[in-house]
């Protein structure tokens, strides 16, 4: 069986338990994804499933990538990802991974690229206090001092600036399916995904388990 699948993020609402509690929880559109690439221990040196998902227009590609389509018999493909696979599956090139691969409890990994904030400073980049915000200061939201005038002389490595935040990769852990909607591909986890609504996210059966 594939471990995960890719997906499209729809974006967050929420849902109500009997209880009348109130759920924040995230829709993500997962799959179909078209099996691409079936890697073996005897050829590539471990199992793995290469998936795509969404198409593309014809022509977009070059002839390696055509050729690559063509032989697994399946339309261009927007993106590509590997997902592991035990040595006993039966997956093979051709095959359609949906999202029935997981059901309501089950918890899940989910890895996207954040949302891009452009240039930040430490307040909102690190969460640094700042300085005083009364009348007469000349602080406020700078950083203070970012080194020594003698010993080392200069500043270390790893030192918290202002600087490029987001549009990076991150993955969140260890969350819960809620329901799976195997006829409009839709799966329902409690919490919130990385990324902004329309991006594509990576789903995959959780490493480190619900604990």
């Amino acid at each position: 069986m594939v471990t995960g699948l890719l997906g499209r993020k729809v974006g967050m609402t929420r849902i109500f338990s009997e209880d009348g509690r109130w759920i924040p929880v995230t829709l993500v559109q997962a799959g179909p994804c078209v099996v691409v690439q079936r890697k073996n221990r005897e050829s590539d040196r471990y199992d793995a499933a290469q998936l795509g998902f969404l198409d593309r227009k014809q022509g977009s590609g070059n002839k390696p990538e055509t050729g690559h389509y063509r032989k697994a018999g399946t339309e261009p493909k927007r993106h590509l990802r590997e997902f592991a696979l035990s040595a006993d599956s039966q997956v093979k090139t051709g095959d359609t991974v949906r999202v029935d691969i997981f059901k309501a409890g089950d918890y899940v990994d989910v890895a996207g690229t954040s949302k891009g904030k452009g240039f930040q400073g430490v307040q909102k980049r690190h969460g640094f206090r700042g300085g005083p915000g009364t009348h007469g200061s000349n602080f406020h939201r700078r950083p203070g001092s970012i080194g020594q005038s003698a010993d080392p002389s200069k500043v270390v490595k790893g030192k918290r600036m202002p600087g490029r935040m987001g549009n990076e990769r991150v993955t969140t852990l260890n969350l819960e399916v809620v329901t799976v909607d195997p006829e409009k591909d839709l799966l329902i986890v409690r919490g919130s995904v990385p990324g902004a609504a329309g991006c594509v996210v990576e789903v995959r059966k959780t490493v480190k388990g619900s604990e």
